[in-house]
């Protein structure tokens, strides 16, 4: 191919419609944890729609510049649209995919035969754009990655299910993207505004052959405080799929907030044995490990001491917890969430020096989400305050939880200690000026500004040369 007609070439592939151009990048998920789940939905899922998981295992092949691999998957994509005798559309996203690897390898003619193949199937289909199974396929590649393009999802199925309304796949899509969605940091509702139930219902209902449907919607009625009507679909997704480690992930959770810690665990090491690399259901383990250590020493409250033995029970489910969060974070290496409680267990096991290395570990990350920000913040602040002892490294760490604007219980908490110190500081000194500063930073956060006015003038009043309360209160009053 000449290099005029390789030039021409590149605008054609930005016009296709597949997962080299919807904008969907690894570093938003961890490659290894994401092929095993790929690899387990191939194994343990009965679905039509398998072809969709080989287009995006090509993808990450891709990514990963292992373009063998990215066609062998293509390959496999393709045979299974065949053997369910899928429709031409069914083939558009695979084409597409078959026009980019190719594009990379410097194939540029084959490249070239792929993009003729997906125009000949968009004349034939009298050039409609609105493809069901397009939108479809990408709500869940965009489902599958992270939290990140969970709105971008919910309204691919929208459209797919505007064109096709019926397509099981794809109300199970949406329900599934809705479920989480109403779980999201920053996005929790409240019972009574669920629209994932009835969702979930109908989905469990058109897809009776999706297990993890399932144990969704056990996991929503649980919620809603109906956890005996959960149980049945729980039960009737693990007689589905016994070995499914994705699903038992579900289960697993169903169980530990039943405080039924046993058979969570049960479960997750059954999951385990499966997938022993799978950062996940270490951290998951590690979750009831601690829930059994809190259980526990919940019987002993402040009146009576543990003997011995218990002593002993007491710190072999520390080190059990912690084992299994240092092994999350060995196998996956950027979760949040993990470094978190494993700093929190490192303060159990009185292991200060450790904890404010995890902290300091993941506070050095760059491009954290928001609510990642907000949950390290308030916990290093409480690490500050409680077990460091230094209240002014505390509420540097509130203040900056406290900054970012999601609605999270981490926010809520963040506020409520400034609140109390500041509260502390004003009962101990009515003229504390920063006792008042705090509560004005509290209301400026919350957008209560001329409450914060007059919390900064009264600081001032106590403190007339404090230049940090001078320009915040400059700069309130220029907001009115």
């Amino acid at each position: 191919m000449s290099g005029s007609s390789k030039d021409t070439l590149k605008p054609r592939l930005l016009q296709l419609n597949c997962h080299f151009t919807w904008n969907i990048f690894l570093h938003d998920k961890d490659p290894d944890e994401l092929e095993i789940s790929l690899y387990d939905q191939l194994m343990f899922l009965v679905t039509k729609n398998k072809y969709m998981v080989y287009n995006l295992l090509a993808y990450v092949m891709h990514l990963r510049r292992d373009y063998k691999k990215a066609i062998a998957n293509l390959e496999k994509a393709e045979e299974m649209i065949k053997e369910n005798n899928g429709a031409d559309q069914n083939y558009l996203v695979t084409y597409g995919n078959y026009a980019w690897v190719y594009y990379y390898m410097k194939q540029y003619e084959d490249s070239q035969k792929y993009v003729d193949k997906v125009e000949q199937i968009y004349k034939e289909l009298q050039d409609r754009q609105d493809i069901a199974e397009i939108y479809g396929e990408k709500g869940w590649s965009l489902v599958t990655f992270c939290g990140q393009y969970y709105d971008e999802a919910e309204q691919c199925f929208q459209k797919a299910l505007e064109l096709d309304p019926e397509d099981p796949e794809w109300i199970t899509g949406y329900a599934t993207v809705v479920y989480r969605l109403e779980d999201f940091p920053g996005r929790r509702c409240a019972a009574s505004e669920f629209k994932s139930l009835e969702l979930l219902k109908n989905a469990v209902e058109k897809n009776p052959i999706d297990p993890v449907v399932k144990a969704l919607l056990a996991l929503k009625l649980q919620d809603l405080n109906r956890t005996g009507e959960g149980k049945r679909y729980i039960a009737e997704a693990l007689d589905q799929a016994p070995n499914y480690p994705y699903l038992l992930r579900y289960v697993a959770k169903f169980y530990r907030r039943a405080e039924m810690v046993d058979e969570a665990l049960r479960v997750l090491k059954t999951a385990v044995g499966l997938t022993p690399t799978s950062g996940f259901l270490h951290h998951q383990i590690g979750l009831c490990y601690r829930k059994k250590y809190f259980l526990y020493k919940r019987q002993f409250g402040n009146r009576n001491v543990p003997n011995r033995q218990q002593r002993t029970q007491l710190h072999d489910l520390i080190q059990n917890t912690i084992s299994h969060f240092e092994k999350t974070l060995e196998y996956k290496k950027t979760f949040t969430y993990a470094y978190v409680d494993l700093a929190r267990m490192y303060c159990e096991a009185k292991e200060y020096k450790k904890a404010d290395d995890t902290y300091k570990t993941i506070l050095a990350f760059s491009n954290l989400m928001e609510d990642d920000m907000q949950q390290i913040y308030y916990n290093y602040g409480c690490f500050m305050e409680y077990y460091k002892k230094s209240e002014s490294e505390a509420i540097y760490y509130y203040k900056k939880s406290l900054e970012i604007t999601l609605a999270t219980q981490e926010r809520d908490s963040s506020e409520m200690s400034l609140r109390r110190i500041s509260a502390e500081k004003l009962r101990e000194n009515i003229q504390d000026p920063e006792g008042y500063a705090l509560l004005g930073f509290v209301h400026k956060a919350n957008d209560k500004r001329n409450e914060a006015i007059d919390c900064y003038e009264k600081a001032l009043k106590y403190d007339p040369c404090n230049n940090e309360y001078v320009t915040e209160l400059c700069e309130l009053k220029l907001m009115i």
